[in-house]
């Protein structure tokens, strides 16, 4: 038998779930799991519940897409892995519904223009990357120590200053001091 199955979700505890409730049990839903978390959350124990109870030709009822999905690439991500288990889904308010050719056809849709939007901020990220080079910007976090810095490091080291001390003078972390000193042992044995 194929069930319905609910999914609600509030983002915190004031708020009240029964109207999502009363919607779900309405549209036929035998049994509604809720969360109290924010929708930007990636820990929601009751969604996890009901994707587990979820069987072969089952709906994941919701009373609006926002419910569910964090972002548009997430909910995407949730309504395909759901497919590819023979579960249908079944969002209320947007009217959405993949046990319908229509609904099917949107899915696929929403789908693409996701797609899109991910592969134009790639794009948008590698071209700011690009003319931030132009200009003679590197990203990335600055060099902790300068050459003058490792000079004075093994300087230091040679006269026998511990580690702790050297790295509290410089004003860097033991492990960046312990890697820097390391590949100058490294080059002047090769």
């Amino acid at each position: 038998m194929n069930d319905l199955l609910g999914y609600a979700r509030v983002s915190t505890a004031d708020q009240d779930p029964a109207l999502q409730h009363d919607a779900l049990t309405a549209a036929g839903c035998f049994r509604v799991w809720t969360d109290t978390a924010s929708g930007a959350k990636t820990q929601r124990p009751e969604l996890d519940a009901v994707l587990d109870s979820l069987r072969f030709g089952d709906t994941l009822v919701v009373w609006r897409l926002d419910r569910l999905g964090r972002s548009l690439p997430h909910l995407i991500e949730t309504v395909t892995a759901l497919g590819e288990r023979g579960i249908q889904f079944r969002s209320l308010t947007e009217g959405f519904d993949t046990t319908t050719a229509g609904g099917e056809f949107l899915f696929h849709i929403m789908a693409a223009l996701a797609q899109m939007e991910r592969r134009m901020i790639v794009e948008r990220t590698r071209a700011g990357l690009a003319a931030a080079r132009a200009r003679g910007r590197v990203g990335g976090r600055p060099i902790a120590l300068t050459s003058a810095k490792k000079r004075q490091a093994l300087k230091m080291r040679e006269d026998g200053v511990p580690v702790g001390e050297i790295a509290e003078v410089l004003g860097v972390g033991r492990s960046t001091l312990y890697r820097t000193l390391s590949a100058r042992v490294i080059t002047q044995s090769a």
